[in-house]
């Protein structure tokens, strides 16, 4: 146990390309403690202007969104020249720990990352124009459920706006391949559209147990995605996997397809609850 600047931290919980999670503890006065997400930048980056300045720049990002089913930012500062940002704690388990889920469990979680995913695209910012956010990487891992059965999507640490294209560095393709979408694979300009195919090949991970793409290599699993080789999927998903961005429903629709088959926090927080 040590301490970084107002804070008490634990255990390592997560970590990716340009950050680390912690489990940590804040204090306040009146020997107000509260347990919460300590988000790092990773060290070979601190000095970094260009890192730097991406961090907190999506610090902001997710601080200006506010859903149930998203992680909230807190707070964000530097100590010791780190900076870092403070989030919500999820007290559960992260989806890619529960694996497989009932059908209907499955679907449950999917129609709730349909409203997150509906909250991301829809941001706009302090002058009311549309920021274009894309999450990228819609993972098991990335999904937190928490013991009250709640779902949220975490990790904005490689979201893309377009209003801060001259902060991401062209070619690097930040998601997860095996939950990558056709143009995403390719290249090609993304949209909204990716996520949804994103959070079908998830869906259907939840449901298996197994991503529907992998192949025994990276390039053979983008190569599945690239033209789309899909095993059996249920019906309900199958206009996700459009190979034509503009043919895949928008994740408000998705949702009410998946509303009337799907079951609800009380049987996932038990699930959750009996792996842990």
């Amino acid at each position: 146990m040590k301490t970084f600047g107002p804070f008490e931290v634990h255990e390592r919980v997560g970590q990716g390309g340009m950050a680390e999670v912690f489990r940590a503890t804040a204090f306040g006065a009146s020997d107000f403690q509260k347990t919460i997400a300590l988000k790092l930048l990773r060290e070979e980056y601190v000095g970094e202007p260009a890192w730097e300045r991406m961090f907190a720049e999506e610090a902001r990002l997710q601080a200006s969104l506010s859903h149930r089913c998203l992680v909230q930012a807190h707070d964000s500062g530097v100590f010791a020249g780190r900076p870092w940002v403070r989030l919500e704690w999820v007290d559960g388990r992260d989806a890619s720990t529960l694996l497989p889920l009932p059908e209907a469990l499955a679907y449950f979680v999917a129609s709730e990352l349909c409203l997150a995913l509906n909250a991301v695209h829809a941001a706009k910012d302090e002058q009311g124009r549309a920021l274009g956010l894309i999450h990228r990487d819609v993972s098991a891992a990335n999904v937190l459920i928490s013991r009250a059965g709640e779902v949220k999507l975490g990790d904005f640490g490689i979201a893309k706006a377009t209003l801060l294209k001259d902060q991401t560095r062209g070619g690097v393709r930040k998601g997860s391949w095996a939950y990558m979408s056709p143009e995403q694979v390719s290249g090609r300009p993304l949209t909204a559209a990716s996520d949804v195919f994103s959070l079908a090949t998830l869906t259907v991970e939840l449901i298996s147990g197994a991503r529907p793409f992998d192949g025994e290599t990276a390039l053979e699993t983008m190569d599945r995605i690239r033209e789309v080789q899909l095993p059996q999927v249920p019906e309900v998903l199958r206009a996700c996997f459009a190979k034509d961005p503009a043919q895949r429903p928008t994740p408000l629709q998705l949702r009410q397809t998946l509303k009337p088959l799907a079951g609800d926090e009380r049987e996932l927080a038990e699930r959750v609850t009996s792996a842990a």
